[in-house]
């Protein structure tokens, strides 16, 4: 499949008023779309009232599904598979995050991202390899994708935060301790969360503990 040249999606820029002193870009799942994360900004910015929010759309139509976008196919879900699945998806994730950084004038110090599902696995998949690290990364309910590989290509080590629903029928729970274990291997600084009989969603606990990570993410820089 050929690549768009370059990704888009809903935006909301500071609740201030005033320039972004910040950037926080929303990944969405499998079968979604940009709108359907971006709705987490304006409760993000009650905290956040510097930061400028973006969430773009995933390059594919999905293949599971009679709408929305995928940032790879999960129809065949070997690690090789998912492994080149993201690896084709990061480029265009990597060149919307410079777009919109040099839109704002902004530093990748400046920069968090926030997945869900999917979103997830390429918040992770993307941000470790970036040679500068971001501010930090949420992901909710997701999976960290070969982590093998990930010990000869990590770039850099941002916080990670991840929020997992222990009644998750779509991407197991386990996910979550297979990741930490993954992440924490790697020297990367993790945080996890489970939540009792969360499915695959998120909940206003998980929402808090986002905003309280990216908060302090932020102040730090």
């Amino acid at each position: 499949m050929n690549l768009p040249i370059g990704l888009d999606g809903p935006r909301l820029e500071p609740a201030s008023g005033g320039p972004a002193r910040q950037l926080v870009v929303l990944l969405h799942g499998l079968g979604a779309d940009g709108e359907d994360l971006i709705g987490l900004a304006p409760y993000l910015a009650q905290a956040l009232p510097e930061a400028a929010f973006a969430a773009p759309d995933a390059p594919f139509p999905c293949d599971m599904g009679p709408m929305g976008y995928q940032w790879f196919s999960l129809q065949i879900r070997d690690p090789e598979q998912l492994y080149w699945g993201a690896e084709g998806a990061r480029g265009p994730i990597d060149r919307f995050l410079d777009a919109e950084l040099d839109r704002l004038g902004l530093t990748a110090a400046e920069l968090a991202l926030v997945g869900f599902s999917q979103g997830t696995m390429m918040a992770l998949h993307t941000a470790l390899r970036r040679p500068e690290p971001v501010a930090g990364i949420v992901g909710f309910s997701g999976a960290l994708v070969e982590p093998l590989r990930l010990t000869k290509e990590i770039a850099s080590r941002p916080p990670v935060l991840l929020v997992h629903g222990e009644a998750d029928p779509v991407v197991p729970f386990q996910a979550l301790a297979a990741a930490e274990q993954g992440l924490t291997a790697l020297d990367v600084p993790v945080e996890t969360l489970s939540r009792p009989g969360l499915a695959h969603s998120i909940d206003e606990a998980g929402l808090r503990a986002a905003i309280g990570f990216l908060t302090e993410r932020f102040a730090e820089g």
